[in-house]
């Protein structure tokens, strides 16, 4: 008789929704198969919402497990942005909730950092910035985690796309002001991008909850201007000075610290990456620049798999990467 198939789930919960990742327990191959919600899980009063994310991941993953032809699962991890300061419903009843659902035992409760830095590079030692509409920077030296920024758009996230869009806008304001500093180009994209003129722009704004992601939104535009705007390359130049003090807060030293970059906010290419490289050069020259192996939900996996067969190595604690 041929034995069950043994399975591990990886969870990767962010602002656009739940992704669940169904991959062997043994092994070191990718995921099996995924699936995804549009629906963020909630987050109230007790922080985020531990049965909304149930009422989500269970019949996600109960359709990736029956769909592989079933198998028990040996180990879960869940990556849930704002964990570290929004995590006490998790760690309360989402062990509980998730031995009932499938029999598991082995858990890992992680902040999206962490399975971001596990995607980016596994379990060694370096540094790994994760840049989208916002901002974070992890390191270890797989005794304890060091963090910088990732403080949201009103206190940090500094280089983060809501940033780098939100000093785009503000040079397209100089420019209709006619103050010092303005850019005619990135008005001219301000006023096709958010449809009227500029002096619109606060009543569309500022009654949105989503600002961060408005303000991300016009990130692109700022690298679309850069080859032929000094005010929107001068942007992206201070972007990168940004992110690599980043990366050096958190970096474990040595002398050939790996340094990763995940995220969306890189897939602007040249205009930032560039200013970036010289940055990392001058600021951590110690470091070597490697591409991520994967992202935040790969990661996840990478935990649980680590889970499954004692093999974690990643250091735990109560907020970043908690093990109940």
């Amino acid at each position: 008789m041929t034995s069950a198939a043994s399975w591990v789930l990886g969870v990767d919960s962010g602002g656009s929704g739940l992704r669940v990742a169904l991959a062997p327990a043994a092994g070191a191959g990718g995921r099996h198969r995924s699936l995804a919600s549009r629906v963020p899980v909630r987050t109230g009063a007790a922080g985020i919402d531990a049965g909304h994310l149930m009422e989500q991941l269970a019949p996600m993953a109960r359709e990736l497990i029956e769909g592989a032809g079933g198998g028990a699962v040996a180990a879960v991890a869940v990556g849930a942005a704002g964990m570290a300061t929004l995590g006490d419903d998790l760690r309360e009843r989402l062990p509980a909730a998730l031995h009932e659902a499938f029999a598991v035992r082995r858990i890992a409760l992680a902040a999206d950092a962490v399975t971001a830095y596990a995607g980016a590079l596994g379990q060694r030692p370096g540094a790994v910035v994760a840049g989208g509409t916002g901002l974070i920077s992890l390191g270890t030296d797989l005794e304890t985690w060091r963090r910088a920024d990732g403080w949201g758009h009103l206190l940090g996230d500094c280089g983060g796309g809501a940033w780098i869009g939100r000093a785009g806008l503000d040079a397209a304001m100089r420019a209709y002001d006619g103050r010092r500093g303005g850019s005619p180009a990135l008005l001219a994209c301000a006023e096709a991008a958010f449809d009227g003129p500029m002096n619109e722009l606060p009543g569309k704004l500022y009654p949105r909850t989503d600002r961060p992601a408005v303000l991300a939104s016009f990130a692109p535009e700022v690298a679309r201007c850069a080859p032929h705007d000094q005010v929107a390359a001068g942007i992206l130049r201070d972007a990168a000075r940004h992110i690599a003090e980043a990366a050096v807060a958190v970096s474990p030293g040595g002398t050939e610290c790996e340094v990763a970059l995940t995220g969306g906010l890189f897939k602007m290419g040249a205009p930032l990456l560039v200013p970036l490289e010289d940055e990392l050069a001058a600021q951590l020259p110690a470091a070597r620049a490697v591409v991520a192996d994967g992202d935040p939900l790969d990661g996840a996996v990478v935990l649980a798999r680590a889970l499954a067969d004692g093999s974690l190595r990643l250091p735990h604690d109560g907020r970043m990467l908690h093990l109940p």
